[in-house]
Parts: structure tokens; sequence; C-alpha cells
């Protein structure tokens, strides 16, 4: 009985250890999915990527894990540094145009072959076609119309009925008295503050190419600094207007979409004067896993997917063969169409952002604007 037991234990045991490669070769091949680590804005937009895009093109490419990274508002430094130590570690990041302008000037972007790599419209119309100006350099890939706006609070008592129908409003704090958030950046905050002084729309970028003009941008701000709360993350200035603590913010139209629609907050959308910008993709030189994201990437730019994020999030799609396909919100059933930064009646007085202005002097009125806020 002895020899036995003691002939199964070793039978055991060596069944067990021949097992055991097998085992860890499994386990290997399942570690060994392609992991693509993606730099987006976070909140409602990295959201909106994932249940529109990252969702269904993982499940259609299962060996394929995506990884989300919320730090595309310090992507400049961040692809600098990389650059530097020769070690690259994003797979794809979200940009708007001037920073993909920028950052390929610097050597530290692919160069997209537009025709070539993404897909026709489906009535077959090219894609640089069908994306028209919004390719302004040929390291990016347009994905979305997004705008800057302010929100305002409905209930502040202080008002006396009035509500904010310009951007001079913002800038008007014995009209509309309260604290104010604006993003901790000379976008936007030199535009606007031009445009409450009454630089015409079509002169801005001319008179912020001055010094007279930056100078007359910096005073006005001034009107408003001491009541401003600077803003970073996409997720600060709904959630400083939810909380009470600023009573008009800027932000992005998706942020103050969710915060109104989804959360049913007592704030309202001032389009006056929206700031428009086009956001999409760009390829870091170097990046770890380039065949895999450019497969991902003819996926994720094609008509359907520009459209399928409208479902998500209120910004618009670059495509023009996506517009007839906006439809309702997934979630709330909302017709998406009148919350698009290119509706008619929003765009009235909109602002496209001046790409090359912002390529060529971003470095340079950052550092004036940082110096400023620290006086």
């Amino acid at each position: 009985m002895r020899d036995v037991k003691m002939f199964t234990v070793k039978k055991a045991l060596l069944a067990a250890v021949v097992a055991l490669p097998i085992c860890l070769a499994t386990g290997g091949a399942a570690n060994a999915a392609t992991e693509l680590v993606i730099v987006s804005q976070g909140g409602a937009y990295t959201a909106s990527q994932q249940k529109s895009i990252h969702d269904p093109y993982m499940a259609a490419n299962p060996e394929v894990k995506i990884i989300n990274d919320d730090s595309a508002s310090q992507a400049i430094a961040k692809l600098r540094a990389m650059a530097a130590t020769g070690k690259v570690t994003w797979d794809l990041v979200v940009s708007d145009i001037s920073r993909a302008m920028l950052l390929g000037e610097d050597g530290l972007l692919e160069t997209i072959p537009h025709d070539k790599l993404l897909r026709p419209a489906p009535d077959g119309t090219p894609p640089t076609e069908d994306l028209g100006a919004f390719i302004a350099t040929p390291y990016f890939i347009p994905a979305i119309v997004f705008s800057d706006i302010f929100g305002y609070r409905t209930d502040v008592a202080a008002w006396g009925g009035r509500v904010p129908k310009t951007v001079r409003d913002v800038f008007d704090l014995q009209k509309f008295p309260g604290k104010r958030s604006l993003r901790r950046s000379p976008r936007t905050s030199l535009e606007w503050a031009l445009l409450a002084d009454g630089v015409a729309r079509e002169d801005v970028y001319q008179v912020l190419s001055t010094e007279a003009g930056v100078n007359r941008a910096f005073a006005k701000l001034d009107t408003i600094k001491s009541r401003v709360i600077w803003w970073e993350k996409g997720a600060h200035p709904p959630q400083l207007l939810a909380d009470g603590e600023v009573v008009i913010a800027s932000a992005w139209n998706g942020r103050l979409f969710e915060v109104i629609e989804a959360d049913k907050q007592p704030i309202a959308t001032l389009w006056h004067s929206q700031i428009q910008n086009v956001s999409g993709w760009v390829l870091p030189k170097g990046a770890p896993h380039r065949d895999a994201v450019l497969k991902y990437l003819r996926f994720a730019t094609d008509t359907q997917r520009q459209a399928d994020i409208t479902k998500y999030i209120s910004y618009g799609p670059a495509r023009k063969s996506s517009l007839a396909l906006v439809g309702k919100h997934a979630e709330l059933g909302i017709d998406m169409s009148p919350h698009m930064p290119t509706a008619p009646a929003n765009a009235r007085t909109a602002l496209l952002v001046n790409y090359a202005f912002w390529a060529e002097y971003e470095d340079e009125l950052t550092e004036r604007f940082h110096a400023w806020l620290a006086q």
C-alpha cells in the first residue's frame, strides 16, 4: 500500500511539474496583450472615448488593452521630457491643432499619411476632403470640434434676476458680482479679455500679436484678477459652479453639458464669444506600439466613430460625413444637435482659434502669463 501511495504522490507531483510550464506559458500569453497608452483630457471626454471607441475596439481586438492617461494638458512638457530621455511611453495623444504644429516642428511627432491611413467617407469621399480645413498640419488627425464657453449660476440673488448675456458681462463685477473661474492659461483668457474690451472678433489675433495688444489684454484681466479662481483640470470649473464657490466659470462645453443636463445643477450656458477649437490625435515619434496604434487610429477616426462620440458628449464631429449621423444622447435621450458648438444658434459670435498664432506665441505668452499671475 505504501508503495502504491508513494507512486501516486510522485505521479501527482510529476504531473504538476509537467503542467507548470504549460500554466506559465498560458499566463505569459495572457499577459502578452498589447497595451496602448492613450493620453486624453479625462472626465467626460475620456469617458465618451471609452464608450464610443475604446470599448468596441477592444471587443473586436481582444489582443489589445487600452490604458487611459488623463494628462493631455501637460503633453508639450511631457513629450519634450520623453524625447530628452529617449524613452517614449505614450502611444497616442489627444491634442489641438496649434500644439500639434508646435510639437511637430520640434520633431516630436510622426507625420500622418491621411489619405493612406484613414478610411474614406461612406460615399467614397477621401478623408482629406471629408475633414477639409481641419487638417491644418501633417502631424494631426482631426476628431471633434469643442469650445471654451462660460457657465453661470442661475440662482444668484445679487444679480436681481439679470443673467450675463455677453463676454463683457463676465468682466462686469458691478452688474454681476461674485467670483469667477478661468483657465490657468493665456489661451482663451487673452482673447476674451480683448473681446470684453471691445476688440472685434476678426481683429483679436492681429491686436494680440502686438505688444500694445498684449498689454491691453492683461490690463483687462487685471480688472477681475482678484476675483478669479484659476483652474487647470477640466473637472474643476463645473464643480466650482455646482458648489457655489464661483458664479461664472469658463469651461469646455462638454463639461458644462454634463453638469447641466445630467446632474441638473442650477447652471446655464453662455455661448456668446465661445472660442472654438478642434481636438484630435497626434502620434509621438518613437511610440512603443506604432503598428498597433495605426490600426486603432483607422478605426477610431472613421465616420461612424466620430458620430458615435456625440451620443455621450456635446462635441461636434470633425468629419462632414458624420454630421447627418448625430442623434440622441445614449443615456439621457436628448437630441444632441442643439448642443453642438457648431449649431447655428451657438456659433453666431464664435471665435475660431488661430492655430498658427498659438503655435508661434504660446511659449512666450505662457511665460508672461505666469509672471503676471505671480505679481
